[in-house]
Order: C-alpha cells, then sequence, then structure tokens
C-alpha cells in the first residue's frame, strides 16, 4: 500500500507551550515536526493543528505555527481530536490516510489513531515525530498503534513517499528541507 498525497491530510496535535517543554528529547520532536510540516505544506497536503484546552496549556509553539503555515487550530477537551477536527474541517472526510504527529503520544496521538482506524482510515504514525514526558510511554503508544493497525513511517521516508519522483522543483525542496 503506497501513501498517496491527494488522499491525505495530517492531524498535527497538542504543540503548546506548556506541553512542550516536558515532553522527552522535544529539540529533536521539534526540529523533525518542523520539516515534517514544511514538507507536507510544500506538498499541499493539508494540515490541520489542534490545541488542548488552550486556556491552560498555552497556544501552539511558534515553529510548529510557522513551518505548518497558519494561526489556526481546532480547540478541543475531548482527548481524541478525531471528533473536534471532523467537525471544524469536514474536508478531511475526503481523505483515506490521516498523518499523525504531536503530544503526548500515548494520550491524544494514540486515542486519535484508534478513533480514525474505528472510522475507517488509515492512520500514518511519524514515530519520530511524537513523544510524551516518559520514553516508555511514546514506545507502547508505537505498539499499540501497530496493533490497532496503523502505519509506521518517519518524517523523511513519509515525505520522499509522498514525493513519489525526483527531478521536479517540489523534490529539490523536499531534499533541501531533509538535509
Amino acid at each position: 500500500m503506497k501513501i498517496e498525497r491527494e488522499h491525505t491530510a495530517a492531524i498535527v496535535i497538542d504543540y503548546q507551550e506548556k506541553l512542550v517543554p516536558a515532553m522527552s528529547g522535544k529539540e529533536g520532536l521539534i526540529e523533525n515536526s518542523s520539516i515534517l510540516l514544511a514538507g507536507l505544506c510544500t506538498l499541499d497536503v493539508p494540515v490541520f493543528l489542534t490545541q488542548q484546552y488552550t486556556r491552560g496549556l498555552g497556544t501552539t509553539v511558534k515553529e510548529i505555527r510557522e513551518a505548518a503555515r497558519t494561526e489556526e487550530f481546532v480547540e478541543k477537551i475531548r482527548f481524541s481530536a478525531y471528533e473536534d477536527v471532523l467537525k471544524e474541517c469536514p474536508s478531511i472526510q475526503e481523505k483515506k490516510y490521516i498523518i499523525l504527529c504531536g503530544i503526548e503520544a500515548h494520550i491524544c496521538v494514540l486515542q486519535t489513531l484508534i478513533d480514525l482506524r474505528a472510522h475507517g482510515y488509515i492512520p500514518v504514525l511519524v514515530t519520530d515525530c511524537i513523544s510524551s514526558r516518559k520514553d516508555t510511554d511514546k514506545e507502547m503508544a508505537i505498539l499499540r498503534a501497530q496493533e490497532e493497525g496503523a502505519v509506521l513511517t518517519t518524517y523523511e521516508a513519509l515525505l520522499f513517499e509522498l514525493l513519489g519522483a525526483a527531478g521536479t522543483e517540489e523534490s529539490k525542496k523536499i531534499q533541501r528541507l531533509v538535509k
């Protein structure tokens, strides 16, 4: 099964000011996620940001907003982003593959993934663009995601899969991003 960009969207979960500092490997998380999001924007893949209880946890960190090229977000209080994103961004219903990245891997990311799978989507978990406070929670989230039928990948593998071929302006932009 090949992930095709025209059938793909991304949900970017809760990279918020008060959450990010507590994440394991936060520098790598932000760097990898920024490359992923810039690449998705280059490839015209729709990107939807979420924020969990913004009043208490703050807004999405600047690096993620800039890479995603948006200030818009879906507010949520449920751990799963599925219902709120579907309600606020109905165009996602037309997609087959939903890329997931964000925090915390074992809570909001995993619950969103489970709901997406239950509703017939193919969740694509970008394992180097997720984190939790504890590494063991992230590891268990990845194992559970695999059991739930998610596609596991890395940001670089995914961007090149969505790209499909070299020799284009898009491919040059993607190659510059990942170097």
